[in-house]
């Protein structure tokens, strides 16, 4: 990357903060109300019009604020708003953008929860969504409506791993005047979705971006307009939701934050390693930094080199029987958990289509090419990844996912 590009790391290594006593860590707020000196400074306050004061932790307060400045900062947009969980901020920001009678245009595969709530929630508000293949542009523009509001995708999709065209897909906002939404929770730092036209950017911070698989978070990343108008104590769905979190926490995931170039370029380095060699050894392997993959150049002209093509990749392994097996054995040998989520230290397994999707129809993750041997891998920053690849082919050739001394699948 040439010093004068954008460069997501950097700019959070540029923000300094200095505790209360001169701590290199901002001093955490440990209060839920916040005093004034004036009674018209709160009245202000209450209004909007105080800048820089504090009201009531619902509202913001300094931990919060440091945090989103920092995933601000980030992923290029003038300010953010933290919550307590990636649905939270999820959640927040298309009851804001939509009322009844909206409509949403959505790439049909998403994160199970998020799916959820277009499906089944949001229609009690009077809110529908439309699921479309977000690959395909001419079907997403076939899909808008003249209540259409929104255009979501995920920047690299949960689970299968498709590339959205963000560049395309803003200028078919623009087109239609509607707002785009990515989700960028697969490719922090590798993907800068505002500085591609995205209107805002969501990440669940639970995942890559705190890394130790100890909290739940979420971030909503936008135009100071936007975040404001999601913070109005009289129509704000950050405020009157209350998807808010806590001060300790934010300052844990501020923390973490300031490894996470390290953490991606690992994670990054270890799934690569491990898709080239799954594929060399003719196992049915996803993952972005393969030539395989559909949308391998595509990434190449979004992503900010650097960091890799992330960490997540799967893998087919037959049936749910022989994935079953096979994550158990990995998991017995120590090869990582078979647990849901992403971004740990060790390597993470689960099966998507009875986990994290599982909230998808059978026939709607048939049609998507959803199988149920489908394993998804969120690669760990294991150091000697040569000696996990065997120790994992070795588990494949016991379950008979690989045969024995031979590269055939």
């Amino acid at each position: 990357m040439k010093t004068n590009e954008f460069n997501p790391a950097d700019n959070i290594q540029d923000l300094q903060y200095f505790g209360e006593f001169g701590g290199v860590n901002p001093s955490i707020s440990d209060s839920s109300t916040y005093t004034f000196l004036s009674a018209k400074t709160m009245f202000d306050t209450f209004e909007g019009n105080a800048d820089g004061c504090y009201l009531y932790s619902r509202h913001s307060s300094p931990s919060n604020l440091y945090l989103g400045q920092a995933l601000a900062a980030m992923e290029g947009t003038e300010t953010a708003n933290v919550a307590a969980s990636g649905m939270g901020a999820i959640t927040s920001v298309l009851l804001q953008l939509c009322g009844q009678g909206d409509e949403i245009v959505s790439s049909r595969t998403i994160y199970g929860g998020t799916y959820a709530f277009m499906k089944n929630f949001l229609p009690k508000l009077g809110i529908t969504t439309t699921f479309a293949d977000i690959t395909k542009h001419s079907v997403v523009e076939a899909a808008i409506k003249p209540n259409t509001k929104v255009l979501y995708c995920e920047s690299v999709s949960n689970p299968l791993l498709e590339i959205a065209d963000i560049q395309a897909l803003a200028a078919i906002a623009k087109k239609h005047n509607l707002k785009l939404v990515v989700d960028n929770t697969f490719s922090p730092l590798t993907v800068s979705p505002a500085k591609l036209g995205a209107d805002v950017v969501i990440h669940s911070l639970t995942k890559f971006i705190n890394g130790s698989s100890d909290t739940v978070g979420g971030v909503a990343c936008g135009t100071q307009q936007f975040i404001d108008d999601m913070r109005n104590v009289n129509n704000g769905a950050a405020m009157l939701l209350g998807p808010t979190m806590d001060s300790l926490r934010a300052a844990s995931i501020l923390k973490n934050l300031r490894t996470l170039h390290i953490r991606m370029k690992q994670h990054s380095s270890n799934a690569l390693y491990l898709a080239e060699r799954f594929e060399q050894d003719g196992l049915k392997v996803v993952y972005p930094g393969l030539e395989s993959h559909p949308g391998h150049e595509l990434y190449k002209t979004m992503m900010n080199r650097e960091y890799g093509f992330g960490g997540l990749l799967t893998l087919d392994a037959g049936n749910a029987h022989k994935a079953n097996d096979l994550m158990e054995l990995m998991q017995h040998r120590n090869l990582g958990y078979l647990a849901v989520s992403l971004g740990f230290y060790k390597t993470l397994f689960s099966t998507p289509g009875s986990s994290t999707s599982s909230e998808i129809p059978a026939e709607e993750q048939k049609e998507m090419g959803l199988g149920d041997g489908l394993i998804r891998f969120s690669v760990g920053l294991d150091n000697d990844i040569n000696r996990t690849y065997h120790m994992m082919k070795k588990c494949m050739e016991e379950v008979g996912i690989l045969k024995k001394h031979e590269a055939a699948y």
